[in-house]
């Protein structure tokens, strides 16, 4: 039982370690491609490690209505996301997935967005209220899109153990596969929102909100606000790969942590290219967006409940 223990644990800091090194390096490959893409010379890919460090090193200064939630929502913002990095395969067995259940893991997907809203409100000013308000109507359609991703799974395998969910087994011998398929379909068109990347970063919006929910945050703080950022990347590709693409997860180490990078750089690829060459949708139109994949995954849902 103590060895048991131990290498959880192991795997449990390897798991955050990965994200901690992975976000800041997956983002300096995103804005590079981007700049190669739009003919510009672009930042070292090392930079958002340098970003990083300097607003961690920067004074800690509180504006807006209550400082003491700008500083829950911040570390609530963290703390959920290496929580989900605890529970999703990253090329060893997730730590934690055996005493999880499906449920958990929707709940703390939700928790990403939610310390969005609170970070918006604590601040109270207009442009982190409109920020907000855009925040609530993502998080109202896109979320769902996730869980029923991994409610699909749980019917697959007849199980609400996260460890048997994110197994591979859930798609990939998947009972229903035309569930499977539409729900591919869904997932693939939904990653760019998922992660917050152009042409779905309304809640942020520089040009138009200027960081909207944002706004009142320097230093510290806004460095873990821009981590989770970066770290969404990595944690929801890893999801999505474990749901929808598991091959080699089975293989021995590093191996099968060398074709999990691969895969995530793969869609690191693919969302700095349709981030590069599309505009920002309006609010009105991602969310007509979102509420199409939304209707296309209640279908998988129903075709999974009923076997096919």
């Amino acid at each position: 039982m103590d060895s048991n223990l131990g290498l959880r644990f192991l795997s449990g800091v390897m798991n955050v370690v990965l994200v901690l090194l992975l976000a800041p390096l997956c983002e300096g490959i995103l804005r590079k491609v981007t700049a190669k893409v739009q003919s510009r010379q672009g930042p070292p890919i090392r930079q958002p490690y340098y970003d990083l460090l300097k607003l961690l090193g920067k004074e800690d200064i509180e504006s807006g209505e209550s400082p003491a939630m700008q500083r829950f929502a911040a570390w609530l913002s963290l703390a959920a996301i290496l929580t989900v990095a605890l529970l999703v395969p990253m090329g060893t067995v997730p730590p934690l997935s055996g005493g999880a259940d499906a449920y958990l893991l929707i709940y703390l997907l939700t928790l990403c967005g939610i310390s969005t809203m609170l970070a918006a409100f604590a601040a109270g000013s207009t442009y982190s209220l409109v920020g907000m308000s855009r925040e609530m109507m993502s998080v109202m359609t896109l979320e769902p899109l996730l869980a029923v991703a991994i409610v699909i799974g749980a019917v697959h395998v007849r199980s609400l153990r996260l460890d048997a969910v994110l197994s591979g087994s859930a798609y990939g011998e998947a009972a229903a596969p035309l569930a499977g398929v539409l729900m591919l379909g869904v997932a693939i068109l939904a990653f760019q929102a998922f992660v917050g990347r152009l042409p779905f970063d309304i809640a942020e919006a520089e040009t138009e909100l200027m960081e909207g929910s944002l706004i009142e945050y320097s230093g510290p703080k806004l460095a873990l606000f821009k981590f989770t950022q970066m770290a969404k990347l990595v944690v929801y590709g890893a999801l999505v790969v474990s749901l929808f693409a598991p091959w080699g997860h089975a293989l021995p180490a590093p191996l099968n942590l060398a074709m999990l990078l691969l895969k995530l750089l793969v869609l690191v690829l693919v969302v700095t290219l349709v981030a590069a060459t599309h505009a920002r949708y309006r609010i009105d139109q991602a969310l007509r967006y979102y509420a199409g994949l939304l209707g296309a995954s209640m279908v998988a849902l129903l075709l999974a409940l009923y076997g096919y």
